[in-house]
């Protein structure tokens, strides 16, 4: 059971309380969950959901996915995670996020609800995720939202979302991360992705690899739920694919899967036309993703790559970088565990002038001396330690590279997250307790 907290009379206690949450651990199964949504009535019945998952992507085409529904004048409801900067950004209604206050007011509501299912048993108690999770389905069933667009945490199968009967279930991509929790190949990861599909609701899959497609395909044969494919709709023509504001090739890719699903959508009150589609797509805002913007008038480049799968992605984002400046950047990055860390570094010190290393402050951070293990020794001449103190004083200062360089900051979004804080103060302060997987 949590601990004990003091009375959640201000917005710092209640995030106290939170973190205090985060002692009970990653626990999967939805049991948890399912009790607790019963005890509430069963909020996340009353919207339409999009349900999606993905080892990569996810977050993006569920901007997508809102943003056109809001564009087509709908009511929306977003529930991502992690958060960049503010717990609040996990559960947004119209793209405006949680409010303190009303996080306060919730965790008033539901933290009595928890104690009781607490005592049922000691692995009764909700976790900081399925408590979130509660928190949005009754923020979007209170706001009536015509549309909910929710993202799973990990995996899918035992993910705390997954006791919501989505109109439509997603999964964007397959690749390895997680593999503690969610197996040690692609099939594993595929069969926990998969266990979102639920009888007889369609599927949309993006670019998948083709075992974890077929595995995919498998249990949608299995639950009769019909499968529609990106590569099937848009080909392997990438100028067949649609436009969108978010830089990269991957994302006209995960463009593809959010037009596919409001194509989908068989809700009478939900309908998109493909100019709405269009203007969704153009106007779709996602922090952290080849995310471009400046410090001290030089080019500052802000990107979420943080597995395997988003080095492929990353290096492709490099490759056109240095061919369109003719000069490499200097990257600042960071990573959580050797796996990733691995991964990042070799693409990295490939493209790289000079690299900083800056664990993010996170306990499951690689340290300065892991992320150094993995480089190559004759990379190793690239690498300087440093902290995002170090490197940016103030929001419009940076002290590394000349004024010719473009600066990129790659790696964990928790690195990017606590960067955010620094050169976009009015944000307000970070809230990295409250991160999670």
């Amino acid at each position: 059971m949590a601990a004990t907290s003091p009375s959640l009379t201000n917005y710092t206690a209640v995030a106290e309380y939170l973190h205090s949450l985060k002692s009970i651990g990653v626990r999967f199964g939805i049991d948890r969950m399912q009790h607790l949504v019963a005890e509430l009535g069963h909020p996340e019945r009353s919207f339409p959901v999009i349900h999606i998952a993905g080892t990569n992507g996810k977050g993006s085409v569920s901007a997508m996915v809102e943003s056109i529904l809001r564009a087509a004048g709908f009511r929306t409801g977003l529930y991502t995670s992690p958060h960049l900067v503010k717990l609040g950004e996990r559960v947004q209604v119209d793209r405006a996020l949680l409010t303190e206050a009303e996080i306060v007011a919730y965790t008033h509501e539901l933290r009595p609800v928890a104690q009781r299912l607490g005592e049922r048993g000691p692995d009764e108690h909700p976790t900081f995720f399925e408590f979130m999770t509660a928190m949005a389905f009754l923020q979007f069933q209170r706001r009536k939202v015509d549309v909910a667009v929710i993202e799973t945490g990990m995996g899918g199968r035992l993910d705390a979302t997954n006791v919501v009967q989505p109109d439509i279930t997603v999964i964007t991509s397959i690749g390895l991360d997680h593999m503690e929790f969610l197996g040690d190949n692609v099939a594993k990861i595929a069969r926990e992705k998969a266990g979102i599909i639920k009888s007889g609701r369609p599927v949309v899959i993006g670019r998948l690899p083709a075992e974890a497609e077929q595995v995919i395909r498998e249990v949608a044969r299995e639950r009769h739920a019909p499968v529609q494919s990106v590569r099937e709709v848009f080909g392997e023509n990438l100028a067949d694919y649609p436009q969108t504001n978010l830089e990269g090739d991957y994302q006209r890719w995960n463009a593809a899967t959010a037009v596919l699903v409001v194509r989908l959508l068989a809700n009478p009150r939900i309908v998109c036309d493909e100019g709405t589609i269009a203007r969704g797509l153009r106007k779709v805002t996602w922090p952290g993703r080849w995310q471009r913007t400046e410090i001290g008038g030089r080019p500052l480049i802000l990107d979420a790559s943080h597995n395997p799968e988003g080095a492929q992605v990353l290096e492709n984002n490099l490759h056109k970088l240095v061919a369109a400046t003719g000069r490499k950047p200097v990257i600042i990055t960071g990573a959580l565990g050797e796996f990733r860390a691995r991964a990042l570094l070799d693409v990295v010190c490939r493209y790289a002038r000079e690299v900083y290393l800056v664990p993010p402050h996170m306990e499951r951070a690689s340290t300065y001396e892991e992320l150094e293990a993995v480089v190559p020794p004759e990379s190793r001449a690239l690498l300087r330690r440093a902290t995002l103190e170090q490197i940016f004083p103030d929001a419009r200062t940076c002290t590394v590279g000349g004024k010719d360089d473009t600066i990129v900051v790659t790696g964990s979004i928790y690195l990017l997250g606590e960067l955010l804080v620094r050169i976009e103060p009015t944000r307000g302060s970070g809230e990295g307790q409250l991160q999670d997987f």
